[in-house]
């Protein structure tokens, strides 16, 4: 398994765009990402450097592995 990346809020926000994740909202400081046919949504931080246990649970609510989510950067 990779490592987990070390990225920003806005970073994660673009990679989760290009798996097919949709901006809906901004609350505060928080992006909220939705995905047709997904049940849940993604709240993402706009940290200047996500802590990687919130990055880790971010990548498992898209669906995701580290691997695939690494690739997408």
């Amino acid at each position: 398994m990779p490592p987990l990346p070390v990225i920003s809020g806005e970073r994660a926000v673009k990679t989760f765009e290009k798996a097919g994740w949709r901006k809906d909202r901004q609350h505060g400081s928080h992006v909220i990402l939705l995905k047709p046919g997904h049940r849940a949504s993604l709240s993402v931080p706009q940290h200047r450097e996500l802590a990687p246990g919130t990055l880790r649970s971010l990548i498992r609510a898209a669906g995701m592995t580290v691997e695939e989510f690494v690739q997408k950067l």
